[in-house]
């Protein structure tokens, strides 16, 4: 499915809080997420929706690792779809999000690289001007 804008991301992002860090090296197959498995697909992010999503679903971790995945190999596997408001409410501006349907496979083979962020006094703005250069819009 194509994206609902006229240019494709360079790349899509997945949050994990620091609770399920990623191993080091990356596996084949990263653990599947109780939210991802309960959806039947993997939550995705772009660089723009990453600071409400961190607002919204990482509010009270202290740590998330971000994935920085190449969109184009997976394109084919990425359904663009409104995210449901029951669970944070809407999301103006934000537009559609990636949903990553392939069996759950997220791992060494697609995830590019690989940032820890912390939290900080005044929530995750730091983080985000710190990751400034590594987050493509």
């Amino acid at each position: 499915m194509a994206t609902p804008s006229d240019a494709s991301p360079t790349y899509v992002y997945k949050l994990i809080p620091s609770s399920a860090a990623p191993p080091d090296p990356l596996p084949d197959r990263l653990p599947v997420s109780d939210l991802d498995r309960a959806s039947n697909f993997i939550h995705l992010s772009t660089a723009h929706q990453i600071p409400n999503t961190l607002k919204f679903f990482f509010k009270d971790d202290p740590k998330v690792h971000i994935l920085r995945i190449p969109y184009g190999p997976l394109e084919k596997n990425i359904k663009w779809e409104d995210p449901k408001a029951e669970v944070c409410g809407p999301r103006g501006g934000e537009g559609m999000f990636p949903h990553l349907y392939n069996e759950f496979k997220l791992g060494r083979d697609e995830v590019e690289s690989v940032q820890a962020w912390e939290r900080g006094d005044e929530g995750w703005d730091e983080a985000l001007r710190a990751a400034e250069a590594w987050l493509v819009y």
